[in-house]
């Protein structure tokens, strides 16, 4: 297959050398999977019309009858090693939403990526417009959160490519891109690239709300956010207990250092209730994360409780903030609060005006 594929890029010239794209030493990688073919090339000329590029990309692929859909990720040359000025293709992108809300955590296993789904269908449910998108490209876990397992895949129309609608938050992930059961086994420069593509390709509308999932960790992933995306702010997200606090520390730095603002932690399974009495234990300890947020000087937004309920509204593919309940009511105050904060931090500073 990566023979035919080739052999259909040499009818597409390289903008730079006039050779045949498949002989110009530009590409860098094919990957075919369920019809979509995803390209990664070299980094081209400064001005090189990328759009032309990708559209005449298309035109072969997709004429071959196992090709459906393709990718075409162009490397910056500082994802290969350069240090000098980033081409177009790593400049910061045009905000696809009023506030751009990055969620993170450091650490896997906090539930950060349904306490993100649920900050976005708690914007949703007060009526804004509200997108969400997956930024966990090695493992994605918006399409079960959400119920959107059983989606064939991703559609490119003339305005981009069309994020799935579900609970009333549009979505993009890369869980619809390949199966349940299929490993992502990308180099850093695809997934860099998928992140900028989600950020920049994806036909969102007039959003009020982009909620981004981030990964674990302090990589490539939000290196690619934090710099080539127009962040309103970030949430910490961490459980109660010290281990789980000193990799969300680790989180809160990196956004610190690229001048990103944090608009609060949050503390998830801050105590569990009994779904019988009612009564609360709280398993993790309780109040770690309010005690950060005042030593870092950051909003603290509340404590989302450890329930029954939250683990069968995910595992159903439910929002359980789209319901009443207590903890319904825990997103719905958190959201709110970081709305409120995302506010304040793009009002514009006042102006000091010193007497004689």
């Amino acid at each position: 297959m990566t023979e035919a594929l080739l052999s259909a890029l040499s009818a597409v010239a390289d903008p730079a050398s006039g050779k045949p794209l498949s002989q110009s030493g530009r590409v860098d990688g094919i990957d075919v999977k369920e019809g979509v073919a995803t390209l990664i090339l070299k980094p081209g000329e400064e001005g090189e019309d990328i759009a032309a590029l990708r559209g005449a990309i298309d035109a072969v692929l997709t004429a071959l009858p196992e090709i459906d859909r393709t990718r075409v990720i162009i490397e910056t040359t500082l994802a290969r090693g350069a240090s000098k000025a980033q081409p177009a293709e790593s400049q910061p992108l045009t905000a696809p939403a009023r506030f751009v809300i990055a969620v993170a955590s450091g650490k896997g296993g906090v539930g950060k990526s349904t306490v993100a789904a649920n900050l976005a269908g708690a914007c949703a449910k007060m009526g804004l417009k509200t997108g969400l998108m997956d930024a966990d490209i090695y493992g994605p876990s918006a399409p079960r959160i959400f119920g959107l397992t059983d989606v064939p895949g991703l559609k490119k129309e003339k305005g981009g490519i069309e994020p799935l609608e579900a609970h009333g938050v549009k979505i993009i992930s890369m869980g619809f891109l390949v199966g349940e059961r299929d490993p992502v086994v990308w180099r850093a420069p695809m997934v860099t690239g998928a992140i900028r593509q989600f950020l920049g390709e994806v036909n969102w509308g007039d959003l009020d709300v982009l909620i981004i999932d981030m990964p674990p960790g302090t990589g490539d992933v939000q290196l690619a956010v934090a710099q080539g995306a127009p962040i309103s702010g970030t949430v910490i997200v961490s459980t109660p207990q010290n281990l789980a606090l000193d990799d969300a520390k680790k989180a809160a730095a990196l956004f610190d250092r690229t001048a990103i603002p944090i608009l609060g932690v949050l503390e998830n399974m801050s105590f569990f209730i009994c779904p019988n009495c009612g009564e609360t234990s709280e398993i993790f300890g309780r109040g770690g994360v309010r005690a950060e947020a005042d030593l870092i000087g950051a909003p603290f937004l509340g404590e989302i409780p450890l329930h029954p309920e939250l683990r069968e509204a995910s595992d159903a593919g439910r929002l359980v903030v789209s319901g009443e309940g207590p903890v319904a009511k825990a997103f719905e105050r958190a959201a709110d609060a970081m709305l409120h904060q995302a506010a304040a931090a793009q009002r514009p500073a006042p102006e000091i005006v010193f007497s004689d």
